[in-house]
């Protein structure tokens, strides 16, 4: 009988061993799951995050073809003569152009403020200055429009510049 005592000793140490490795894999094998699982939410969430990016740039791409024919189109309209402007041909290239920024901004595309607002060099191409004695610089006139998605710049505003003192 001592000697059954001694197996059953030894076996609920060996048990007990064995339990403990077994707790440890557990233990091993759930933090590895959760390991992977935060990759794969990291890897998913790198996708999209490029997925947008490259949507993003190819969309100012494509409308940054766009834009010199609506310049166009802005600068015919500033030369209308007088005794056309209620013309009907007139009117209808005017909501060519509405339909035009309608588009854009549908796409999320904003015309970047020019005219009366303080010149911003990253919003903003100075092409002329008039003024030599202000300390802060007010757009007076836009030369041609800038555009933006969100913060990323597409073309800057080309615009003339006036100093002043005070705003």
């Amino acid at each position: 009988m001592p000697e059954n005592k001694k197996n059953i000793k030894s076996n609920k140490v060996n048990n007990s061993v064995k339990n403990d490795q077994l707790k440890n894999q557990i233990e091993e094998l759930t933090q590895a799951l959760k390991q992977e699982r935060a990759d794969a939410i990291n890897i998913r969430r790198r996708m999209e995050d490029e997925r947008l990016k490259s949507a993003s740039y190819y969309k100012a791409s494509i409308i940054t073809s766009f834009l010199p024919v609506i310049d166009n189109f802005d600068r015919a309209l500033k030369h209308v003569p007088l005794e056309l402007k209620d013309n009907s041909y007139i009117r209808g290239i005017e909501g060519i152009v509405k339909q035009f920024e309608d588009v854009l901004s549908s796409l999320g595309i904003q015309k970047i403020p020019t005219v009366d607002h303080e010149f911003n060099p990253v919003l903003h191409e100075a092409v002329a200055v008039d003024g030599e004695d202000g300390q802060i610089e007010i757009i007076s006139e836009e030369l041609q429009a800038g555009y933006k998605i969100d913060d990323t710049v597409i073309r800057p505003a080309m615009v003339k510049v006036k100093k002043v003192n005070k705003l």
